[in-house]
Parts: structure tokens; C-alpha cells; sequence
């Protein structure tokens, strides 16, 4: 196991396109972390760099305390698992997951131990003999990922491996990665578009957008605490409600007004940090899973009523979507407790939690107001 560190690592194609900007991260021994962001976004890039499938044109890469920039990728001491499976397709699951040993001229009962003691954590002992086109592809998953784990590297790295999956299968294979990493705690930098996964995966997650870092954190912090709007709107689902507003001062107090629909008072912890901006327009974001049915919620003093049209429900069993229209006609979205009824067409009456709202500077990348 090792620590792997990227100190200002830039990829430049011509064009000139810039492909990772200016990437700094510091993955500890032991620490699982997922790169996140839409297609673009440089994360399989910057991915490939540590891996050294890609050449670096500025800053460094190190893993173990040792820089491999001019390292070649069989040298680096990791192990990649692709999207593709990659398996030798006339190989048996045995031989595809011995290869790498072969090569190193590892002593053939040292490579059936380890093979055999692998395929029992992945729980595919019984598909040794079999060949990559007699499995399933949550079962060629594991034997790409269990051919990485034989082979006992300083890291393994992990290209959008259960994008080939259905829901189901992703979500089972999900846990059963989640179960492997506790167990072995080797490092591990992991590459996906999927959001769900990165929050249930990472012990960190590093969001990025046009090459660039947008936040790093634990998922409840980049979650609960986006410093950016991007950020706020990437994470979640159904994303965050996007909402243009006015800060104004009225007898004392702050209130974000959209002109001819929402107004809500600012709670105390966004007032401080929104006074200096009394008169201004900002941007103000809300889960929705802040709201809840009036009927159904507690009047804890840190709610506040608005009455909005239903357009469209849709049910998720114990819970339901509701697309409404704002006063201003502007299209919300807000998770709720599924046991009332709801029909379209009709007006309710919705609180939002205050303490669950957020202030941004106005554009895609506007700063959160109040961070840090």
C-alpha cells in the first residue's frame, strides 16, 4: 500500500485543449477516493496519468514517495481495472487472473494460492475453469477486479468499472467493492460519472468540471457544504432547485425575493454573510428534499410556507416527486412524504426547511456565500 500524490499535473492536447488543469491531490496509505464529473471533465485523464497510459506535460505524479512521471505503467507497481473487462478471451478465469504473476516468474503453487484465495473473497472459485464468454458481467467484473487483486499492487485504479452493468447488478457489485476495500485497504483512486456511486464509494470525493477541481471532501461535506453551484447541482438527485433572487432588508430582517414569486427569510446563519450584498441579485438553491407537505410538517420555527401549483407527480413508493410551478412560473421539483394525496392541477401548501438552503453568486461556478 502506498500514498499517491498529484502535485499541479496539467494534460495538454493540441488544438491547444486543456484536458486537466493545474490537478493537486494528496490520496493517503489505505484511503479510497473517487474522481466525479460529467464526460469532459478530465477525471479518466488524470486517472490515466497515475497510471501512465497518458504522458504528463507539466507537474508531477508520485506514489509511494517515489515520482513516476518517466516511469513505465508495468513498472508503477499498480493495478488497473477497466470498463471494458479487458480479460484474455481465450483464457480460463484461472489463467486470466494468473497472468501477471506468470510473467513475473512467480513459482506456479504461489500463483494457484493466491489465485484460489482471491477467487474465494470474490466468490467465484467455481468459475476457474471457465472461459470469459461462458460468464455473466457482473461475473467478468469480478474477475478483472480479482486479477488486479492477485497481483497485490501499491494501488488499484478503477476506470467507470460497473458502467457496463444494469441498475440492479451495479448496485450489488457497488457494495460488494465497498466490502473488498475494507478488507484489504489498499489504496485506490476510482473514476465515475455516476454521483450515487461516488457518495456511497468514497471515503473522499473530488468533483470535477472542464478539467478542473471544483471541491474535495468526505461525500456528506461536498453534499451538505457545495462550495460551488456546480457542485450543488451535480450532487443529488433530483438536482438542486436553482432560483434567482434579491436580497432585501426589511424591519430588521434579510429575505431572498423572486420578483412576482418566492420570498424567504434568510435563516441567521445566511444573514451575516448576505448583509453586504442587501439590493443585490444572487442565486438561491434548495434540495429537494427540503420540502415537505405543510400537513405533515412540524412548525419548528425554521420553515416557511409558500403555495405552489402541482404539474406533475411521480411515485417512488414511500416517497413522490412533485414538478411544480413557482408564482413566477419557474419549475421546482420537491421530494415528499408519499402518503398524502397529490393530484395535478391542484395548489398546496409546502414548507421549506431554512436550515437546508443555500446563497450563490450568481453563474454556473458562483461561490457559495457563507462557506468557510
Amino acid at each position: 500500500m502506498a500514498e499517491v500524490v498529484l502535485s499541479h499535473i496539467c494534460k495538454d492536447y493540441p488544438g491547444p485543449v486543456r484536458a486537466v488543469d493545474d490537478v493537486s491531490l494528496h490520496i493517503a496509505d489505505g484511503e479510497f477516493v473517487v474522481l466525479v464529473g460529467p464526460s469532459g471533465c478530465g477525471k479518466s485523464t488524470t486517472l490515466r496519468m497515475v497510471a501512465g497510459l497518458e504522458s504528463i506535460t507539466s507537474g508531477t505524479v508520485s506514489i509511494a514517495g517515489r515520482v513516476v512521471n518517466d516511469v513505465h505503467p508495468k513498472d508503477r507497481d499498480i493495478a488497473m481495472v477497466f470498463q471494458n473487462y479487458a480479460l484474455y478471451p481465450h483464457m480460463t478465469v484461472h489463467r486470466n487472473m494468473a497472468f501477471a504473476l506468470k510473467l513475473r516468474r512467480v513459482p506456479r503453487a504461489e500463483i494457484d494460492r493466491k489465485v484460489h484465495e482471491t477467487a474465494r473473497i470474490l466468490g467465484i472459485e467455481n468459475l476457474l475453469d471457465r472461459k470469459p464468454r461462458q460468464l455473466s458481467g457482473g461475473q467478468r467484473q469480478r474477475v478483472a477486479v480479482g486479477r488486479a487483486i492477485v497481483r497485490e499492487p501499491k494501488a488499484f485504479l478503477f476506470d467507470e468499472p460497473l458502467s457496463n452493468l444494469d441498475a440492479k447488478l451495479r448496485v450489488e457489485t457497488r457494495a460488494e467493492l465497498k466490502a473488498l476495500h475494507q478488507r484489504l485497504r489498499t489504496t485506490t483512486i476510482y473514476v465515475t460519472h455516476d454521483q450515487e456511486e461516488a457518495m456511497t464509494l468514497g471515503d473522499r470525493v473530488v468533483i470535477m468540471s472542464q478539467g478542473v477541481v471544483q471541491q474535495v471532501g468526505t461525500p456528506l461535506e461536498v453534499y451538505r457544504e457545495p462550495a460551488n453551484r456546480f457542485v450543488a447541482g451535480f450532487l443529488g438527485m433530483p438536482p438542486m432547485n436553482f432560483i434567482d433572487v434579491r436580497i432585501e432588508s426589511e424591519q430588521g430582517r434579510l429575505w431572498a425575493a423572486e420578483q412576482g414569486g418566492i420570498r424567504l427569510p434568510l435563516p441567521e446563519r445566511l444573514a451575516a454573510a448576505a448583509q453586504r450584498l442587501a439590493g443585490n441579485q444572487v442565486v438561491l438553491g434548495v434540495r429537494p428534499e427540503a420540502f415537505s407537505l405543510a400537513a405533515k410538517a412540524a412548525d419548528n420555527g425554521h420553515a416557511a410556507a409558500v403555495q405552489l401549483e402541482v404539474q406533475v407527480v411521480e411515485p417512488l413508493g414511500d416517497r413522490m416527486d412533485l414538478f411544480l410551478a413557482s408564482p413566477a412560473r419557474r419549475r421546482l421539483v420537491a421530494r415528499v412524504d408519499a402518503t398524502a394525496a397529490v393530484k395535478p392541477g391542484s395548489r398546496e401548501s409546502l414548507r421549506i426547511d431554512l436550515d437546508r438552503i443555500h446563497l450563490f453568486e450568481r453563474g454556473e461556478f458562483g461561490n457559495r456565500i457563507g462557506a468557510g
